[in-house]
């Protein structure tokens, strides 16, 4: 009886300490901050790593220039490039390295929510970005 008594109280210890583990994991999800107007509307601003490499085209194979400033500023977004990963993970955002090179920042190196940037380049014409 003894035995049993003991196992019973570990089992109720292991499960009591798991549910408590669970409670503390859990806590409350935050949705990134978005991207935000600025320039008087010229331009949207993201939040971004500091050093961010900007890619001639929207993959890995040709970098351009590095960006130094945070927040950044972006002129659109494409859903169309390289997988990244992160929760867009074919999105990149085109923007003007510190060098004055103009390329696309991977996704996953900005921190803002993305979805408010267009999907468009346009002063007169819109043009995918």
């Amino acid at each position: 009886m003894r035995a049993s008594a003991r196992r019973i109280s570990a089992l109720v210890t292991t499960g009591l300490s798991l549910a408590a583990l669970a409670t503390l994991s859990t806590g409350t999800a935050q949705a990134a901050n978005p991207c935000w107007w600025g320039d008087g509307g010229q331009h949207m601003y993201c939040n971004n790593v500091v050093g961010a490499t900007v890619y001639a085209e929207p993959n890995t194979s040709h970098p351009v220039g590095t960006m130094y400033s945070n927040p950044s500023w972006f002129e659109c977004r494409t859903d169309s490039g390289a997988y990244v990963g992160g929760p867009h993970p074919y999105r990149w955002e085109y923007t003007e390295a510190d060098n004055g090179q103009w390329g696309y920042m991977k996704d996953t190196d900005i921190y803002s929510e993305t979805d408010p940037l267009t999907e468009y380049i346009g002063n007169g014409i819109p043009q995918p970005c």
